[in-house]
């Protein structure tokens, strides 16, 4: 955390420098390391805190490199009140900048309803307290809508396999097995909460999916369908492909996901909800 060198108006960071503020109104100068907290801080309508991102997020704001390499010269620059880092692949990113003195938030949502939660988080750690719980509030409203519509009957509901890496193949885990529930299917291969594994051919092919849909990361949507049929798995199921921040990104756009999801599963249709997408 920054150090109040004990004039009024100052802070100390990256050994011992000086860092005068100017006041504002407006909230903090946020750098979001985390293309999720970009994609939440847009979606709520505080996009304005943020002062620079990664090559990898999606506000126009300057880059201070990639997620997992920023640049912290570059950052230092932007002159930020708030780092805001995700994922345990970004701890050491944190542990880092906390050693030269930066403010770091850090989250690590697990499950669909940590990832919620974590919109009024973020909201009230820049001062949009209103704005967070309005977007959690509004995400909660969307998935109850989808648990309302899909069918209750585990007899009805079809058995689907989400692959988030194809080399080797993984089964997603984290919040993808809440939100393929929430979204009326079955996923036999992962608790909500626990990592994503590696799985073998026997082991889908025995779970036999109505249902196996394709969000590998960092592909966006451009992953081949028949990426499936060509490792020769003995399975007769429809293959779908998301792009992969609707099931891999811990943002709004992990609802749209949902919505997503109950509309290849039944007859779900999201303009029905009463609730926009907040993507």
């Amino acid at each position: 955390m920054d150090e109040s060198d004990g004039s009024a108006g100052s802070r100390t960071h990256r050994g011992g420098t000086p860092r005068h503020d100017t006041p504002r109104s407006d909230g903090p100068r946020v750098v979001s390391l985390a293309p999720s907290a970009t994609a939440t801080l847009s979606a709520m309508g505080a996009g304005e805190v943020v002062v620079g991102v990664t090559d990898h997020c999606s506000l126009d704001r300057p880059s201070v490199g990639g997620w997992l390499t920023p640049d912290y010269d570059r950052l230092a620059a932007l002159d930020p009140d708030l780092v805001v880092t995700c994922d345990d692949l970004q701890a050491s990113i944190r542990d880092e900048l906390r050693d030269q003195g930066f403010e770091v938030v850090h989250t690590e949502p697990t499950t669909l309803s940590e990832v919620v939660e974590s919109f009024a988080e973020l909201g009230e750690t820049v001062g949009r307290s209103e704005a967070g719980r309005r977007l959690a509030d509004d995400c909660r409203d969307r998935l109850g809508a989808v648990r309302e519509a899909v069918p209750d009957d585990p007899a009805e509901r079809p058995t689907v396999y989400c692959e988030e890496w194809s080399d080797p193949p993984m089964a997603a885990g984290n919040w993808v097995p809440e939100a393929v529930e929430t979204a009326g299917g079955r996923y036999p291969f992962c608790e909500s909460g626990e990592r994503s594994r590696e799985v073998t051919a026997e082991e889908v092919s025995g779970a036999d999916p109505d249902h196996v849909v394709l969000h590998v990361c960092g592909h966006g949507e451009s992953t081949d369908p028949e990426t499936v049929s060509a490792r020769g798995w003995d399975l007769d199921a429809e293959v779908h492909v998301l792009h992969d921040d609707l099931l891999n990104q811990p943002s709004p756009a992990l609802i749209d996901g949902v919505e997503r999801l109950a509309g290849l599963f039944s007859a779900f249709d999201p303009q029905f909800t009463g609730a926009d997408s907040a993507k």
